[in-house]
């Protein structure tokens, strides 16, 4: 089959039923109605000659043909989009892009406020949306352009992705205000023998602060593990739990704090993007305001 026959917008449909596995989910996305993806769907299987998806469990599970597919599609809509943008003059001011980042809720609490107040005021028509997005999926989702940047420590495979420092903020051990603890400087056995709170968005494993202990053959004890920042500052305001976080944190939760009793090295968040956005007008723009006009916002949130 010659691509002059086949109707670009089946490959959208295409590409984003892969992703969600849900037809009312895509036809939401993109603003159609479910008859219409279904459709778009059918017409496409008639031209490959082949499901592309079957029904199973409520989820639409890809055949051997549509995971062959996949990463070419996915390579060639993110192309096309950067073609189109690119012989456009960016123009702050006047831009109405939706620009899409990659964080976790701790990276959000860090980075979007001193983004946003720049962005108000420099792009005022620009939206900013923020998505938590596994690392296993970032990489193909800023290939194929559905995301501009992620926001997260440098430990996933940087293969055709660039990459710069964002910020840094040193970690101490929080906890409600009139807690025992505050009596004393807090010692390597101290800290030991307090209860633990630890935030992780997976469901078991150890944390950053676990693995540093292992190195010194020390365990801690968490009684309580959560899944969102959201929760945990009031949680630590009423019990005796302690809390091992950011510093600039802990300062906005209003929560007392002591030094660490042993070495951690440093919170580090870098700005990541895919190389194919490196020439995008908008991208540029963009990674200079966070990494340079918004550096000194950044450090002192």
């Amino acid at each position: 089959m010659r691509l002059q026959q086949l109707d670009l917008n089946l490959l959208v449909v295409f590409e984003a039923i892969y992703r969600e596995r849900n037809l009312t989910r895509v036809a939401e996305q993109l603003n159609i109605t479910q008859p219409a993806v279904s459709n778009a769907l059918n017409r496409l299987r008639e031209r490959l000659n082949d499901p592309l998806f079957e029904r199973a469990h409520q989820r639409m599970v890809p055949t051997p043909v549509a995971d062959g597919m996949i990463e070419g599609v996915r390579e060639g809509l993110g192309q096309l989009q950067r073609s189109i943008e690119a012989p456009a003059l960016f123009v702050p001011a006047e831009s109405h892009k939706t620009v899409a980042f990659a964080m976790n809720d701790l990276a959000e609490s860090l980075v979007l406020g001193p983004l946003l107040k720049q962005v108000s005021h420099l792009a005022p028509h620009m939206t900013v949306t923020s998505f938590n997005v596994s690392r296993r999926e970032v990489v193909t989702e800023l290939a194929s352009g559905r995301l501009d940047f992620s926001v997260d420590v440098p430990i996933m495979s940087m293969a055709d992705l660039c990459h710069q420092p964002l910020m840094q903020e040193p970690y101490v051990c929080a906890m409600r205000q009139g807690h025992p603890a505050l009596a004393d400087d807090l010692s390597l056995s101290g800290y030991l023998a307090l209860k633990h709170l630890h935030v992780s968005s997976r469901r078991a494993g150890l944390g950053y602060v676990d693995h540093a202990l292992n190195l010194l053959g020390k365990v801690r004890n968490v009684q309580l593990r959560v899944q969102h920042y959201l929760v945990a500052p009031d949680i630590v305001r009423e019990t005796e739990l302690v809390w091992t976080l950011p510093a600039a944190l802990a300062q906005r939760f209003g929560l007392a704090t002591r030094p660490l009793p042993f070495e951690l090295a440093p919170l580090q968040l870098h700005l990541i993007w895919h190389r194919r956005s490196e020439e995008s007008g908008a991208s540029r723009w963009l990674r200079t305001l966070l990494l340079d006009e918004a550096d000194g916002e950044l450090r002192h949130y």
